[in-house]
């Protein structure tokens, strides 16, 4: 009888690595026509043809008619009968849930505030009876999950899945989030920084797609930095990489969270910002001051210019270092625009040590809140194979 095992240069090899070198570059692009994905697979147009077919045929691909360039084309995505992804992503304040498909549609959402330092296992608890009842709504069931993808912020220790510094996140110091929760839905999780996955759903959703070098800053409670080099998120060897909240501008500065001084989020984070404005405007929320802010208030308008003002210079420290093509402005004071990006944009000016002409445009995001939930689901759907024959449990 003839061997059929699959050697590594046989025809049936060759067809499952393209298929997946298509499948890699539709996750990484969300969707493309079939030219484009001839261009970036490298593969010919006439396989290129040949594997969307078949994908469509056993259900893994998606393809719809559009026009581009004025010309009629194929554009293919991942089905999206494929199976259901979970983006989550618990900030200090808020919890948010994305229930989305392959091609990143979301079907289901919500959003619940948190108590000050919560507590790690009663949110994953929540989170495990809220997400039951969310597929519940879909009439859909936790076998139908194929990844949960989850977004802390606090920089985790790749080696234990903790988080690489107690204090950064009260109430979740020592908690293995991925093996904790896997352990709770039976599915595959993944757990990265929140600004990581904020940096990710830019990159390929929203204010950065198509820049494959881009900084994503997030600027609320705390201060974060994601780092999309070559196309890829940036963690660095230890996986701490874009706390940029903790670069030091003020030696012997305000104390901050992380138990040094001066760092950039201890002057010009959420909790500073209202510290300086109690004595004139009294117990309010960062959203407030923003609200303020865009309203004309002059106080409130003064404090958002200072912190970008401390935030552009810390930033072209970090353009000078990487080079960026673009900086995407996120998170909670992003809110306020140019209030806050205006002074950002004029001090990185003043101090990059390029032209104009090579300075990276800054920008503001485009996902709003919803970016690190939007990124934990991304991160989910590239973190497993969904090749039809890799999908059983």
């Amino acid at each position: 009888m003839e061997d059929q095992r699959r050697t590594p240069g046989s025809q049936t090899s060759l067809r499952e690595a393209n298929r997946a070198r298509i499948v890699d570059a539709i996750k990484k692009h969300g969707g493309l026509t079939q030219v484009e994905l001839a261009g970036a697979t490298g593969l010919s147009p006439a396989t290129v043809s040949n594997i969307v077919k078949e994908g469509v045929g056993t259900g893994l691909l998606h393809t719809a008619t559009i026009t581009r360039s004025g010309r009629r084309a194929q554009h293919v995505t991942l089905a999206h009968t494929l199976g259901l992804f979970v983006g989550v992503h618990f900030s200090t304040r808020h919890m948010r849930i994305a229930l989305a498909d392959a091609a990143h549609t979301v079907v289901a959402e919500h959003h619940m505030p948190l108590a000050k330092d919560h507590r790690a296992d009663n949110e994953l608890d929540k989170t495990t009876l809220l997400l039951a009842d969310m597929l519940d709504s879909v009439d859909a069931s936790m076998p139908d999950v194929l990844a949960v993808g989850i977004a802390v912020p606090a920089p985790l220790d790749r080696e234990t899945g903790t988080t690489a510094r107690n204090g950064i996140m009260r109430g979740w110091d020592g908690v293995a989030v991925a093996e904790v929760m896997q352990r709770r839905l039976k599915r595959p999780v993944f757990v990265d920084n929140a600004a990581n996955l904020s940096a990710l759903a830019e990159f390929r959703l929203g204010a950065a797609r198509g820049k494959s070098n881009s900084v994503t800053l997030d600027i609320g409670d705390g201060i974060g930095a994601g780092l999309i080099l070559n196309g890829a998120i940036f963690r660095g060897h230890n996986g701490v990489a874009g706390e940029f909240g903790h670069t030091t501008i003020l030696e012997n500065g305000p104390l901050c969270r992380c138990g040094n001084r001066g760092c950039l989020e201890a002057i010009a984070g959420g909790p500073a910002l209202l510290d300086d404005l109690r004595e004139q405007l009294g117990t309010i929320k960062l959203n407030d001051v923003v609200l303020r802010a865009m309203s004309g208030e002059p106080t409130s308008m003064r404090a958002l210019a200072d912190a970008g003002r401390h935030i552009g210079v810390a930033a072209a420290n970090l353009c000078n270092l990487l080079d960026p093509e673009r900086i995407v402005v996120g998170g909670e004071l992003s809110r306020a625009g140019e209030l806050l990006l205006g002074p950002l944009r004029h001090a990185v000016e003043r101090s990059i040590i390029v032209g104009p002409d090579l300075m990276p445009e800054i920008v503001q995001g485009q996902l709003g809140a919803r970016a690190a939930t939007l990124g934990a689901a991304v991160y989910a759907v590239d973190s497993v194979n969904i090749l039809p024959e890799d999908r059983s449990d």
